[in-house]
């Protein structure tokens, strides 16, 4: 659908979020991207927060494997200036050509001022940002500035994205709000959905589990700002959220209860599902529960021979 603008970078169908992966050493990193990538994901993606610098470890996972694409989920415009993340951004594309995606971000005011910086209005801070980056000198080998998405949620960060990039990371939120992401950007831009998912044996199980995941999230104003702005109650946004909320925004059961989300968002309108594994135990590797997702991507025609 939007995947033309993306240039020579084919990220497929179907990804994952790195999530506790990220607080591994790098040695496991590597090991569990590679297998990914044999498993046949199309694109991992990795947050930053407080753990590793997002173009370092870009470089990390990308070095660790032969086709995989990696994007940044997000890279933090108050983490560097713009001149730097258009360096970094060149460094990585040039380095391993179609296989980085730039995602860019405005993180969340805590964040933000943690890092001795004062968190302005979003959309304007990200506009100036862009302008400064398409304004940034390069004197390396030949390379253009890998494909760009923001973290859009709102109606007007989702316009800027169409308008400068090349499409929307969508993140903690519904297929109805993937759906209104893609009325707004139209056909040709690229949209990658977060799913979280649970592999659980009913919902007391799912939610012990998951409401981790939902609490964290539900305590950040910008997704509480969202779902509010979408017509969900504050009684729904209590963390950890009410079970509507849970089911809306969570893959939690079976394999077909999972590929029922999964393909609620393609129909919604995604170019990519990525996958965002809630386990129970997040300091052990999801090496087997990557494995069942795996059995997901495929075609159900491919799955029968």
């Amino acid at each position: 659908m939007g995947l033309e603008r993306l240039s020579d970078v084919e990220p497929g169908r179907f990804g994952i979020f790195l999530g506790s992966l990220a607080a591994q050493p790098a040695t496991v990193e590597r090991q569990v991207v590679s297998e990914a990538e044999q498993l046949g994901f199309g694109t991992v993606w990795y947050g930053e927060s407080a753990g590793r610098e997002a173009f370092a470890h870009g470089a990390i996972l990308l070095a660790a494997t032969d086709r995989l694409v990696v994007a940044s989920g997000i890279a933090n415009i108050w983490a560097r200036d713009p001149q730097a993340m258009a360096a970094g951004g060149r460094a990585l594309a040039e380095a391993w050509p179609g296989r980085f995606i730039l995602g860019l971000g405005v993180s969340h005011a805590p964040m933000v001022e943690r890092r001795g910086h004062r968190y302005d209005h979003p959309v304007p801070a990200m506009r100036d940002y862009l302008d400064a980056m398409s304004r940034t000198e390069w004197r390396g080998p030949t390379a253009p500035l890998p494909p760009t998405v923001l973290a859009a949620l709102g109606p007007r960060m989702v316009s800027l994205a169409r308008d400068r990039t090349a499409g929307d990371y969508t993140y903690f939120t519904t297929a109805d709000h993937v759906r209104e992401v893609r009325g707004a950007l139209g056909p040709e831009h690229f949209i990658a959905a977060d799913l979280p998912v649970v592999f659980a044996d009913g919902r007391a199980i799912a939610r012990k589990i998951g409401d981790r995941h939902t609490n964290l999230y539900l305590s950040t104003a910008n997704y509480r700002n969202n779902l509010l702005r979408l017509g969900w109650s504050l009684d729904d946004l209590e963390p950890p959220g009410s079970d509507r909320l849970f089911d809306a925004i969570v893959a939690w059961g079976d394999d077909s209860s999972i590929r029922e989300k999964t393909d609620a968002l393609f129909a919604a309108g995604a170019d990519q599902v990525v996958f965002n594994l809630i386990t129970a135990e997040p300091t052990i590797p999801y090496q087997s529960e990557l494995r069942k997702l795996s059995v997901l991507t495929r075609d159900p025609a491919e799955k029968s021979l």
